[in-house]
């Protein structure tokens, strides 16, 4: 090996252990990560790297098992803000009685702000690296999120009636058209339509929605068949159920994410298969609010893709997505009554590739292969809770939790070291907390 031979390059992450998603169903051990920029330029064992690679610097993860950055598909991460605020209530009683009135008094373009900066500095510290949003002020939360350098889908709330965002439909539409304007094509926010659901949003704002997708190539995320009381109360107004009325209004598609569905049927199995949509499956908040279970293993049989998410900490309470593996894992057997539903593997593969799939992303996120964007993360795997080891894919979702997560890189740019956030001041964040707390206790 001469001098000639050697390429230069900026960081060599050595891993005990490395989980790239892409092959499927493998573990490596002794690799090295190469990022130059902010891309992967190589995923070789350590060996070959001593010989090929010179970095400026060596990141030594001996304990460590590391796989992509893990991507939460729906959530509302300013309601961090009301964590615990209302437990114990079946969905309708908790969004009428408690979370709208709540938000009409509370939410503004601060609680925003800092309700978003909590959830961006919990999902870090748990492995997300990417996460999708749906919430008043969404120009606020696209702008925090790029400012701390995370990516960020940011769906605009579009539904009939007045908020604390907007007055009704047209003025939702518009503000979310100058947002998609303002953000498409950046690296790190991808602006999106959030029809909240068939039931707040009539037929011509869905409409409108559907053309605003086509012209802009924006995404659309809308909750879907999340209880069988939507579903019952849409087929005695109308005789038809929420999904064959989103078929017929072209919500339907290759670019848009269904929320929930917890409620299927045959024929719903076969529009979502046909349309090619997407499904996020909520596991936790869908148990704590008595929704109803997502036949996962049964979607995925169909060809459909299932991506995750942990929905707001209001309805959870947490953010995080280990977390959230763990239960969606042992729910699918159950639905399934199939032990072998939804292997470690898969949901592993839920978190990362599908998501990146979801958002149209999967030549570049989701996966640790040469050329991606450099997302990805480090578990350590030396605690006792997590000894001894002999699978990593296992652990990571039946033994561990988010907490030992110890190091993640965004964009080649690290955000966490040693446990550690480097681009969120937590102590004066902790601070707007407790203001808001005592503001909302008041």
């Amino acid at each position: 090996m001469t001098a000639d031979t050697i390429t230069a390059a900026d960081i060599r992450i050595n891993a005990r252990w490395l989980i790239p998603v892409e092959p499927f169903g493998i573990v490596l051990e002794h690799q090295a990560v190469i990022l130059q920029g902010c891309r992967i330029a190589d995923v070789l064992s350590q060996s070959e790297a001593d010989l090929k690679y010179r970095t400026r610097e060596t990141v030594n993860l001996d304990r460590h098992v590391v796989l992509p950055g893990l991507i939460n598909l729906h959530g509302h991460t300013a309601m961090s803000l009301f964590r615990g605020l209302a437990d114990d209530l079946p969905l309708m009683t908790w969004l009428n009685d408690h979370i709208w009135p709540a938000e009409g008094k509370f939410v503004s373009e601060p609680f925003v702000l800092d309700g978003t900066r909590l959830a961006m500095a919990e999902m870090l510290r748990t492995g997300t690296t990417t996460f999708s949003d749906m919430y008043f002020f969404p120009e606020v939360t696209a702008q925090v999120a790029h400012d701390a350098g995370m990516r960020a889908q940011v769906c605009f709330p579009l539904m009939d009636m007045p908020t604390v965002w907007g007055s009704g439909p047209d003025e939702y539409l518009r503000k979310g058209a100058a947002l998609i304007e303002q953000w498409q094509g950046d690296d790190y926010i991808m602006p999106a339509i959030g029809p909240h659901a068939p039931y707040t949003v009539s037929d011509q704002p869905l409409k409108d929605a559907v053309n605003l997708a086509e012209k802009t190539g924006a995404a659309i995320q809308l909750h879907l068949h999340e209880t069988a009381f939507e579903v019952d109360e849409a087929v005695k107004a109308s005789g038809k159920r929420p999904v064959t009325r989103m078929a017929e209004l072209g919500v339907l598609g290759r670019n848009t994410q269904c929320v929930h569905m917890t409620q299927i049927d045959d024929s719903d199995m076969e529009q979502l298969a046909h349309s090619g949509a997407h499904i996020v499956h909520c596991p936790e908040s869908n148990l704590k609010l008595a929704s109803g279970l997502c036949p996962v293993q049964k979607l995925m049989d169909h060809g459909i893709n299932v991506t995750i998410g942990t929905d707001g900490a209001a309805s959870n309470n947490d953010l995080d997505l280990f977390g959230e593996l763990k239960t969606a894992a042992m729910v699918a057997k159950v639905v399934a009554g199939d032990a072998s539903a939804l292997s470690a593997h898969r949901a592993l593969e839920m978190a990362t590739l599908n998501g990146a799939r979801a958002l149209g992303r999967e030549q570049e996120l989701g996966s640790l292969v040469a050329g991606k964007l450099a997302d990805l993360i480090a578990v350590d795997l030396s605690d006792p809770f997590l000894q001894p080891v002999y699978d990593p894919a296992s652990h990571l979702v039946y033994s561990n939790h988010g907490r030992a997560v110890s190091h993640s890189w965004i964009h080649g740019v690290p955000q966490l070291q040693d446990g550690r956030l480097t681009r969120i001041d937590v102590p004066d964040l902790m601070l707007r907390v407790g203001e808001w707390r005592q503001q909302i206790l008041s």
